[in-house]
């Protein structure tokens, strides 16, 4: 399926304010351009069928985070009156003119992959999504008495008329909008059936081969809910509300209270952004909902097929093996190979040398996480320290050893970010629980998020003091370390330790910024340091930079990078989602080239690389991505790796990505992402597999 056209404006100089503004892409058709690339992966026939559907949930899952934050943004500036224009000079409006144009193309080509490609075939494969006029009589009795006993007792029709309001529609909820018509009245009445989140969406009729939508089962029994009602109309909707939690912190003693009020204050109050309904909805309906919700055209998208993709995931779930990529089963990383028994500890492994990890190629559990068990159970250990941003909740193994660690006198100090966007609910839960097993809990800070991936562990040994650091690019998530491509650092250098201990008593207490000797640290010195990096490149005759983050969209840095291509400097660019850098544009960024990498695992890790082969490159990694949040409002780290043999596995890494042509994308000086092909086919992720299990 080829990417829908999404172009931004392409690049003139025919007057200083315009040229500034197309040195620029829009970052919200950035973001839209990443979902087009996901959309693409769904397409691609290589892959097998139940992978393609899980792309599809992937669009879906990611699309209802761009309306909950970037399009609630937009929405929220409008309504403040405090517009202002973006980085590319485009209004609030028009960007929202520009993001409803775009998402209705990627609709398009989303239902014509799931109606043309991925059902079909799954048809083929003897796993088949019917409605309930496609099943035998004895089916649908079954289905009925199923419907009677296990669905029909937790549905709540809410109607609206003079003595009922029109009900609260919760965000990201399935729901049927119902016209009834009251013989008696002699006039319609709406009604609301909202489709419980505790029911699967998709219904067995015979297991893993054929199923029904559960909202297609309700429709078919609404003469249940409502008798004695002519039913004139039905149709599925759902709505999306704005997500973003903005309490008073200024005015906050707690922390803690201020993130939980402002979660109750979302739920309860928070904007409408987006409603997707069946495009065969009667005009009263809509009519309807676009009037109590407050929306306009520009909200609604109307849609020919079934609302929300993520449903799909549940068909990913079906033992269906033939249908999957071949599971990865990450290995245990080499330097850590005799650690436990009877052989070294980790620490003794630690002493005599750094080590890289590269997850999920390298497991987190039998490096990450045996190392903070390690600590936890070693009498030895008088700390630890570390911070947590995204968790999986309390039944994980990391969890355990933190509190398991605090049980036994240990100082154990972890500092929870409570604005983890989307995980607020959830880390606020993981904080009371480490609290209550005798954890020091440090709730993040005002102003800033505490983004950082870093452990700290201090140990006697003998009549000495010796510290222990961790530091990654990726979150203590050991679920998504089994999907998410990152890299970490297990070190034990002192230097870097020390700085890790300023670092955590500045987070923790009341102090000054304190200088670091080789950590570069936002929001204080990340930027002048890399932006120096960046001048020391372009001060030397043969200047190289290739960066691998996330996003780039820092004005400050894009500008510094385009100072160095026209300095000479060749500058490879490695981004995954959002990018506002315009490569290969004359006189601007001759020597800037941007490729994107999609594939099995999210590509999540942040490398640095400063210098030429022959000068010997400086690398970097850590948590930040080039955006101004990651730079001036969190904070973050990156970290110099400085042994030979390590830097060597992340020149590796960085050309493997810089090779691949299996699903990879350049971005071109027009704003358009051209997949890049080759042959034979070089798949950087099957390369890492395969030097792993050699």
């Amino acid at each position: 399926m080829p990417e829908p056209q999404i172009r931004p404006e392409p690049f003139q100089a025919d007057s200083e304010a315009q040229g500034q503004r197309n040195k620029y892409f829009n970052r919200e058709i950035s973001r839209l351009q990443f979902e087009s690339r996901v959309l693409e992966m769904a397409s691609d026939i290589r892959l097998p069928v139940l992978e393609r559907a899980k792309f599809l949930a992937i669009f879906s899952s990611n699309l209802d985070e761009f309306f909950q934050i970037r399009v609630a943004g937009l929405k929220a500036q409008i309504d403040s009156g405090l517009e202002g224009l973006s980085i590319d000079g485009l209004s609030a409006g028009d960007q929202l003119d520009r993001i409803h144009e775009i998402v209705l193309g990627q609709y398009e080509s989303a239902y014509s992959i799931y109606s043309k490609s991925v059902i079909p075939e799954l048809q083929e494969k003897d796993i088949r999504i019917v409605g309930l006029d496609e099943l035998t009589q004895s089916q649908r009795l079954d289905l009925r008495r199923h419907f009677e006993r296990e669905i029909f007792p937790v549905l709540t029709p809410l109607a609206v008329d003079p003595a009922h309001p029109f009900p609260y529609i919760s965000n990201l909820s399935l729901n049927l909008a119902v016209l009834l018509y009251n013989k008696d009245e002699k006039q319609l009445r709406f009604a609301r059936v909202k489709v419980p989140t505790l029911l699967p969406r998709l219904q067995t009729v015979e297991e893993g081969r054929l199923f029904v939508r559960v909202e297609e089962l309700i429709d078919s029994h609404l003469h249940l809910l409502f008798p004695g009602m002519e039913i004139s109309s039905r149709s599925p909707f759902r709505l999306t509300r704005d997500a973003v939690i903005d309490p008073d912190l200024d005015e906050a003693d707690d922390l803690r209270e201020a993130m939980n009020a402002g979660l109750l204050q979302k739920r309860l109050s928070s904007p409408a952004v987006r409603l997707e309904i069946s495009r065969d909805v009667a005009h009263e309906t809509s009519s309807l909902l676009n009037a109590e919700l407050e929306l306009d055209g520009r909200d609604t998208y109307a849609l020919n097929g079934p609302l929300d993709f993520t449903y799909l995931w549940e068909l990913y779930k079906l033992a269906r093996p033939d249908l999957k990529s071949e599971p990865w089963r990450p290995r245990r990383a080499k330097a850590l190979s005799k650690v436990g028994g009877v052989s070294n500890s980790i620490f003794e492994v630690m002493r005599s040398q750094d080590i890289l990890l590269h997850h999920p190629y390298e497991s987190f559990d039998s490096s990450v996480t045996a190392f903070l068990e390690q600590a936890a159970d070693d009498p030895n250990v008088l700390t630890i320290k570390h911070t947590l941003y995204r968790s999986s909740g309390p039944e994980t193994a990391i969890f355990r050893a933190l509190t398991r660690a605090a049980a036994t006198g240990k100082q154990v100090v972890t500092l929870v970010e409570l604005k983890a966007r989307f995980d607020e609910s959830s880390n606020i839960e993981w904080a009371q629980s480490l609290e209550r097993a005798g954890v020091h809990v440090v709730y993040g800070l005002v102003g800033l998020k505490a983004h950082a991936k870093i452990t700290l562990v201090v140990r006697q040994e003998g009549k000495r003091i010796r510290r222990y650091s961790h530091l990654g690019t990726g979150n203590y998530h050991p679920v998504t370390a089994r999907i998410y491509e990152d890299v970490g650092l297990l070190t034990a250098s002192e230097t870097i330790g020390e700085d890790l201990t300023n670092l955590f008593n500045h987070l923790t207490g009341i102090s000054k910024v304190p200088a670091y000797r080789k950590l570069l640290v936002a929001p204080h010195s990340l930027r002048q340091k890399l932006i120096a990096l960046i001048h020391r490149e372009s001060d030397l005759p043969d200047g190289r930079i290739v960066i691998k983050v996330n996003n780039l969209s820092d004005p400050e840095i894009i500008n510094e990078l385009y100072a160095a291509s026209q300095a000479g400097v060749e500058i490879d660019l490695i981004i995954r989602s959002v990018c506002g850098l315009k490569p290969g544009v004359p006189g601007l960024s001759d020597r800037i080239r941007v490729r994107s990498i999609l594939g099995g695992f999210l590509e999540h890790s942040r490398i640095y690389r400063f210098g030429s082969d022959e000068r010997g490159p400086d690398y970097l990694i850590g948590s930040a991505d080039l955006m101004p949040r990651n730079l001036t409002e969190r904070v973050e780290t990156l970290v110099p790796v400085g042994d030979p043999h390590l830097k060597a596995r992340i020149e590796d890494i960085l050309s493997l990505n810089l090779a691949d042509n299996l699903h990879s994308w350049s971005l071109r000086e027009d704003g358009n992402w051209q997949p890049i092909h080759g042959e034979p086919a070089f798949s950087a992720q099957k390369i890492l597999m395969e030097r792993i299990l050699e």
